[in-house]
């Protein structure tokens, strides 16, 4: 794919966002490194479309709270050995500053920092992609897409019913599918030609030419008025200027028996009800595709187990579970467990999301609950069936009545010191 038809495509990721509507999953680590289905991360959905799209020349824009996920992406996403070359890579770009003493100031502006990067590789055709999302498509299809029509940039669109999609940035097309307008979030949402009733949602995702981008994001960058967003700054005029097409995510066909899927996940209630769906039989995504298979760190962990303890027998029904979980004598209904989870007997989980390393203890009730990782819950707990006390020790999400237990916080040892260390002399 790199050297035929589509010349030299180059994958920029957007992974800086700090995902300050998913605290305190968020505290410790970035969005797109937040722990999705038992054993992916949300960035694992973006590096997996590129790939299995045969995208190879990946840079992955990390900004703020990048330790979780930098690790993430060196031990599960490098090419090895021979593979890895000037065209085969996932290589992190952390915020260097190259534009002035000021980190990533928008998603046009993290682009725009990192121009070098698109001129080093020689692009021809650059891929934008967000990296907080849930979702699978074919990412070629949207390039040939984008070539057949002579596009300078080309936005996938995702197709919603007209009165769901006030509450997203709406794009307005001709019946040819080009641009014509961009309108954020209005009361009166356009239609899509010849569909009525429904209308086209922007995704974050977009197919640039090489000088296109180049051009849009260096007049961006000199607009003092600009907040330097793609979606909010860039594109809204740029169609003005240029052929800008929508490309309709659900004409996107995935290989066996797969559909096109995408999902925000930006909010504690989008990310407790994906996960939901996906405990689902008839899940409208599905994670058990081996033609289009949803890539991840692996690690030597044990296997799952479960078995009746102290008298108590084990349900487990409409559950994920990944490696390491084990559940000794206790009801996981509707439920997600992260790597090497423990519930001990007597327990009944319902409607919950458990991280990694979380143990629960004898006889506790959870019922829609987020426990995130590392947390240790005591014996005879009830969380999520009375809101009033939870709200006097966890973050309880108002929209959804989820109940959040955010990571434990970090200590150092009794006793010991940051040490101040001056500054260099110049």
């Amino acid at each position: 794919m790199i050297y035929g038809k589509h010349g030299r495509v180059l994958a920029i990721i957007l992974a800086g966002g700090k995902g300050e509507r998913l605290m305190p999953l968020t505290k410790y680590r970035a969005k797109p490194a937040v722990p999705f289905a038992a054993k992916y991360r949300i960035v694992d959905f973006a590096l997996s479309n590129l790939v299995n799209s045969g995208l190879f020349s990946i840079y992955v824009l990390v900004q703020f709270k990048s330790q979780s996920l930098n690790e993430h992406i060196e031990r599960g996403w490098q090419f090895g050995g021979a593979l890895r070359d000037r065209d085969h890579f996932v290589t992190l770009a952390p915020a260097q500053m190259w534009r002035g003493e000021h980190w990533y100031q928008g998603t046009c502006d993290a682009v725009f920092q990192n121009l070098h990067l698109v001129t080093l590789y020689d692009a021809d055709h650059v891929c934008i992609f967000a990296a907080d999302h849930i979702y699978k498509m074919d990412v070629e299809q949207m390039l040939d897409y984008h070539m057949a029509r002579k596009a300078n940039v080309t936005v996938a669109a995702n197709v919603v019913p007209r009165s769901d999609a006030w509450q997203f940035g709406c794009i307005h097309t001709d019946e040819a599918g080009r641009i014509i307008d961009f309108v954020e979030k209005p009361k009166t949402p356009p239609e899509i030609p010849g569909k009525p009733g429904f209308t086209y949602v922007s995704m974050g995702n977009y197919i640039f030419e090489r000088e296109t981008l180049e051009e849009a994001v260096i007049d961006d960058a000199q607009n003092e008025a600009s907040s330097h967003d793609f979606g909010r700054d860039v594109l809204p005029t740029l169609h003005k200027k240029c052929n800008v097409f929508a490309y309709d995510f659900s004409t996107n066909v995935l290989p066996g028996k797969d559909r096109p899927y995408w999902k925000d996940v930006g909010t504690i209630k989008a990310y407790w009800e994906a996960h939901m769906d996906l405990c689902k039989h008839d899940s409208d995504m599905t994670l058990f595709n081996p033609k289009w298979p949803i890539r991840t760190v692996s690690f030597s962990d044990p296997p799952t187990y479960s078995y009746p303890v102290g008298g108590q027998m084990c349900s487990i029904i409409g559950s994920l579970r990944a490696e390491g979980s084990r559940v000794l004598g206790a009801i996981v209904h509707s439920s997600v467990l992260s790597r090497n989870t423990l519930i001990n007997s007597g327990a009944i989980i319902e409607d919950s999301i458990l991280g990694q390393g979380v143990e629960i203890g004898e006889n506790t009730r959870l019922k829609k609950v987020i426990v995130d990782a590392h947390n240790r819950i005591p014996p005879n707990s009830v969380i999520g069936y009375d809101l009033e006390e939870d709200r006097k020790k966890y973050h309880v999400d108002e929209e959804s009545g989820v109940v959040v237990i955010g990571m434990p916080a970090m200590q150092l040892r009794k006793n010991i010191e940051i040490p101040f260390i001056p500054p260099l002399e110049r």
